[in-house]
């Protein structure tokens, strides 16, 4: 009888693809909830931009010294801590009885939420070879769009049945399991897991250049070759691109089909959870492209090109959308604009890992931190606008060229230079 070889790290995979769930489900619940917290708490949309922009906030503030804290001490213990934070803060954004209180809250929730994509990208740099990591991703994200998809409908659910402070409780607990689970089972290298065999540790270590490959360290983070580096700059205002139009569809997404288009609650509710839906079969799509295309013609084709490409298919379709005629025609190109970014999803993180190798906690912590700067002045572009001149269309033209400059950018990442 021939023993099967073991497959632990595609149970490291479920567990970050549960984790990503789990994080837009607490992350875009605020999104379904808010004309109910407004109504309550008496907020305006302007106070409530402050809200949506406070979480993008601490979240740039911290990504980095997440990611390097990741790097330093293992994913195990620092996804553990962060998932618990911010589960206490989902749980406490229930409590919260005015604009100082709910900002304050949503900054320490987003502070915790900061450090779980660079951590989890830490992980898969421990997990799985190279070959491997862009369909990781992909299954990842998939992950993260699924969690889109379901929160403005669940929390819609909960909120008419129990009303929207304890709808965060329910989010919160999610988490509380999660955590429980995820300390108990994992382990940061799989040299120290009980159930990878030697096939599977060699399979995973069969870079030379993989990190899965190098023995638990505490590296020294090469700071000055850092923030000299090229590749960084172009990396993170690629992702800054991304960010500014994603933090769209996390946070007025519903008001502009509701208000803007004249959707109706439950069509608005449909059409609202339909670009992350797109978005998660662009994701796997995406991530095994961007393998297949990085084998057969090279990292600079299967990172770059394809990045470029889906960013600029993302800023024609946002285009496209301000020149449709119906509000269903309207709505369905900016869920394909979506799932267009999102086809890069996966590129935008391996080659984090292709440049980062070791330090790809930080070089992931850099990236993100950009892109959630990108978040924190998108919703703020499109509140200011739309309250200034009445206009949509303004915004979606503002946000189609910021996706162009992306695509230029990706264009001057070599993912075949490393830190």
């Amino acid at each position: 009888m021939i023993d099967r070889v073991s497959r632990v790290r595609y149970r490291v995979l479920a567990f970050t693809f549960a984790l990503a769930v789990v994080t837009y489900l607490d992350r875009i619940c605020i999104s379904a909830a808010a004309p109910f917290m407004m109504a309550d708490l008496g907020l305006t949309m302007l106070q409530m931009s402050v809200v949506f922009s406070a979480f993008t906030l601490a979240y740039s503030l911290f990504e980095v010294p997440s990611g390097w804290r990741g790097d330093v001490v293992g994913a195990r213990r620092v996804l553990t801590r962060i998932v618990l934070w911010w589960s206490a803060f989902t749980m406490l954004t229930g409590a919260a009885w005015s604009l100082r209180s709910l900002v304050a809250i949503r900054f320490l929730f987003g502070a915790g939420e900061a450090g779980a994509f660079p951590n989890i990208q830490r992980s898969f740099s421990r997990w799985f070879p190279a070959r491997e990591r862009g369909r990781a991703n992909g299954v990842l994200f998939l992950g993260s769009r699924l969690g889109g998809a379901l929160a403005p409908a669940l929390a819609i659910v909960l909120i008419q049945r129990w009303g929207w402070r304890a709808s965060f409780v329910v989010f919160g607990a999610l988490g509380v399991v999660w955590a429980a689970l995820w300390h108990a089972w994992y382990r940061d290298s799989p040299a120290e897991h009980p159930a990878v065999d030697d096939r599977e540790r060699a399979w995973i270590a069969q870079d030379a250049a993989s990190p899965g490959a190098e023995p638990t360290a505490r590296p020294a983070v090469p700071w000055r070759r850092l923030l000299t580096s090229p590749n960084l700059y172009a990396i993170c205002g690629m992702y800054f691109a991304f960010g500014y139009g994603l933090y769209f569809y996390f946070t007025w997404l519903p008001t502009y089909l509701i208000r803007g288009l004249g959707f109706s609650a439950l069509a608005g509710g449909f059409f609202a959870g339909l670009p992350f839906v797109l978005a998660g079969v662009a994701d796997v799509a995406g991530g095994w492209l961007t393998d297949r295309l990085s084998l057969a013609r090279g990292l600079r084709v299967g990172r770059c090109y394809l990045g470029s490409a889906a960013f600029g298919g993302c800023a024609l379709l946002l285009l496209a959308s301000t020149q449709a005629a119906s509000p269903v025609a309207k709505a369905m190109l900016l869920a394909l604009a979506l799932a267009a970014a999102d086809l890069a999803l996966s590129a935008c993180w391996a080659v984090c890992l292709d440049t980062g190798a070791r330090y790809a906690g930080v070089v992931t912590g850099f990236m993100n931190t950009f892109g959630n700067i990108g978040g924190f002045v998108g919703p703020l572009v499109v509140g200011y606008a739309v309250e200034r001149w009445g206009s949509w269309a303004l915004p979606f033209s503002i946000t189609a060229a910021v996706y162009a400059v992306g695509a230029a950018l990706w264009l001057a990442i070599d993912p075949r230079k490393q830190l």
